[in-house]
């Protein structure tokens, strides 16, 4: 992340203060369900407890026991509001983790291994990373992806917000502990791709166009990444912009920091900022900047499939641009990463293509 001191006239960033007089006055309309409340250590060793009575209850009975999760895999399981994004509903089809079932037993025996260790550090009050977890026994866990899979169920089983767990990840875990921020920032910009975050930063990007502050998530965004996104809306109400590839994938990404995902939806109020807005790469961009055949990619049939699935989700009605956009790759066929646009010049993205954007209101 980089923050940047006061630079150009005000008068550069007049339609970026329109649009955040907007913003501002769709919330007092309506700031919709208040985010769920932090769980005390008390209450998510109490909800432990009461998993591993019923489990002893089960075997007591001589039963096989079973763990119930939400199931966060079916598109029917969720509701969309424009103002908060993707949440489960209330009443959700449910799936069992049963002992005694070749398909699942080694994933209960996983969620009781991770859970073991979670009661443990909220007792000591002490974290761990999700790596850290990993690494105590590789072999049993197998990969990083399958622990990653794992918290996420107990977080949701649990009814806790993940970072009540005590597992932290790269950017601080305290999000909501941060305290006495302030800034001059006129927008915020969130990149996809961490090589074109240090390119920014290189080219100077945040002193040119100052004031404004960047994040990137490297890729997909992990929890305290999004959390920190949320915070700074929370707190300053900024426009909030991303820059990601013409692809799928970077489409994918962006839908995550506006409108949430399917694995995290029972947290959406949480993580979800429905106000940031898709400033490009545009496919549309590819076209009118007369990007040269030559730097783009053709779509894959992996691709075509992510681009069908986006364009069935229920949040793509309240963005007839954003779905116009996927027409537009669809009928082309092909995808450009950002780096395209260093073919037209080297700082051609810093000097010329971000400033215009923001400047006339490039944005969807």
């Amino acid at each position: 992340m980089a923050f940047a001191p006061m630079g150009p006239e005000a008068s550069f960033f007049r339609v970026l203060d329109r649009h955040r007089v907007a913003l501002l006055g769709s919330l007092k309309e309506g700031p919709g369900e208040a985010p769920r409340k932090e769980a005390s250590s008390s209450e998510v060793l109490a909800s432990i407890e009461n998993i591993i009575q019923d489990i002893i209850t089960s075997l007591a009975r001589n039963e096989a026991p079973f763990l119930t999760i939400d199931n966060r895999s079916n598109w029917e399981n969720i509701k969309f509001e424009d103002s908060v994004g993707l949440q489960m509903i209330p009443h959700c089809t449910t799936k069992k983790i049963k002992s005694d079932s070749a398909q699942s037993a080694q994933r209960f025996a996983l969620i009781l291994k991770i859970l073991s260790m979670i009661y443990k550090l909220v007792q000591s009050n002490t974290y761990a990373t999700k790596r850290d977890i990993y690494y105590t026994d590789i072999q049993l866990f197998g990969n990083q992806s399958a622990v990653d899979n794992i918290i996420n169920d107990i977080s949701c089983m649990l009814k806790v917000p993940r970072r009540n767990l005590h597992i932290a990840v790269a950017v601080p875990s305290n999000i909501q502990g941060i305290r006495n921020l302030a800034t001059d920032a006129k927008f915020l910009l969130i990149v996809e791709k961490d090589a074109t975050f240090q390119r920014l930063l290189d080219d100077n990007f945040c002193n040119k166009l100052s004031p404004c502050i960047i994040v990137t998530g490297k890729g997909v965004p992990d929890l305290n990444t999004r959390l920190l996104i949320k915070k700074l809306w929370d707190t300053f109400y900024l426009p909030i912009f991303t820059l990601v590839d013409a692809d799928p994938h970077g489409i994918e990404i962006m839908c995550i920091y506006k409108y949430g995902s399917l694995s995290m939806s029972f947290e959406a109020h949480n993580l979800t900022v429905p106000t940031i807005r898709w400033l490009g790469l545009l496919p549309s961009d590819i076209e009118r900047l007369n990007i040269p055949r030559g730097t783009l990619i053709p779509l894959t049939n992996r691709d075509q499939m992510k681009l069908d699935s986006i364009l069935k989700r229920p949040y793509i009605t309240y963005q007839p641009f954003w779905k116009k956009e996927m027409e537009i790759m669809a009928g082309l066929k092909m995808k450009a990463e950002i780096q395209a646009l260093t073919f037209i010049s080297s700082d051609y993205l810093s000097r010329v293509y971000l400033p215009n954007k923001l400047q006339f209101g490039g944005w969807i």
